[in-house]
């Protein structure tokens, strides 16, 4: 077997943030596996500033994950505990490499076209009228589930912005979602908590920043909007620790981002801990490509979770991978008359 790695810079239509900073184009990289007549692909996506193997040796283990493929994928994962996107690379790669179609992941009415997945659709932060159009724009195109990044522009401003939406529909009709990504600070969250629950919101994601478990178990046990937690769960990956988390925070949801916590095996250890403490969960995108949003994709179909996903980003980029997955009335779909539009020799490491 031999592998590589292909690096691609996405550029995105127009600047989106992240809980630090705002990004203007994002580079990922695609491990390939040949092996005979087969070929693997998979998708290390991983996310400046927010990433735990953001650092600078990311590509020399990237490098060093060609050099070692023998070892296998099991071995390999155990080994980058530390580079939890490139884990979620191996064991997509490895999976695509057993596929005659390396693109079916997980065969199901789903990657075959006869079904969608629910997906909510996001507003990212930025000026009042730049939101304001993007939620008028989400409506018009038939979403039911409205996420919208807040902490960005004036806290007032961001609940007119809710409210407008409050005035037109009802909660039974638009289904609002929040992600603070950590910009409350503790003594002022459960005070916004109670003003942004007069616009019925479904939940919000992270409304202080990490590391913070018992402020953030008090707002859980007070809060009149269900919490949800999302880049909490970075670099958790031992099961004791995530029981304890979830033991002493006792959230409502879990967001899980497998780029940033481990892939499939890290989001299925996650979902093993939830359920034991009676936590729902949905999955998120980390703003990958379209390779790595068809293997969250494919893997959330099988798990029949009900709630809308965070799967929507692909549209973000001006020169994202051509791929099946279609956005249409709030549902992300796999078109059968459609195909992959893969390079395999766009860039070398």
């Amino acid at each position: 077997m031999k592998a590589r790695i292909l690096k691609h810079i996405l550029h995105f239509k127009q600047p989106s943030g992240t809980s630090r900073g705002v990004l203007y184009d994002k580079p990922t990289w695609f491990i390939i596996l040949e092996n005979e007549n087969s070929i693997g692909v998979g998708e290390c996506s991983m996310l400046k500033g927010l990433s735990l193997d953001d650092r600078p040796d990311y590509e020399q283990k990237l490098q060093w994950v060609c050099d070692n493929i023998y070892f296998g994928e099991q071995q390999l994962y155990a080994d980058l505990v530390d580079f939890p996107s490139i884990q979620f690379g191996v064991e997509t790669a490895f999976r695509s490499l057993k596929n005659q179609d390396p693109f079916q992941l997980f065969p199901s009415p789903f990657s075959k076209g006869q079904s969608s997945i629910p997906i909510n659709g996001l507003v990212w932060m930025g000026s009042k009228e730049f939101m304001r159009q993007q939620i008028v724009d989400k409506i018009e195109n038939g979403f039911d589930c409205i996420k919208l990044k807040i902490g960005a522009i004036d806290f007032e401003t961001e609940c007119l912005l809710l409210q407008s939406i409050r005035k037109n529909f009802s909660a039974a009709e638009i289904e609002i979602r929040v992600d603070a990504n950590g910009a409350f600070a503790p003594s002022e969250a459960l005070e916004k908590l109670k003003r942004l629950s007069d616009f019925n919101i479904h939940s919000i994601e992270q409304p202080i920043a990490v590391n913070q478990w018992d402020a953030m178990a008090g707002l859980c046990e007070q809060s009149p909007i269900d919490i949800a937690l999302d880049e909490e769960l970075i670099g958790v990956f031992s099961d004791s620790k995530r029981m304890k988390l979830l033991d002493t925070i006792r959230p409502h949801y879990l967001i899980l981002k497998p780029s940033l916590i481990g892939g499939w095996q890290g989001s299925e250890s996650w979902i093993d801990a939830a359920q034991q403490c009676k936590i729902s969960w949905w999955a998120t995108s980390a703003l990958e490509s379209n390779i790595g949003l068809n293997a969250i994709a494919q893997w959330v179909f099988i798990k029949q979770n009900p709630l809308k996903q965070g799967l929507g980003t692909g549209a973000l980029y001006t020169n994202n991978i051509e791929a099946p997955l279609e956005v249409q009335k709030g549902f992300l779909s796999y078109n059968q008359q459609s195909s992959w539009d893969f390079k395999l020799n766009e860039s070398c490491l």
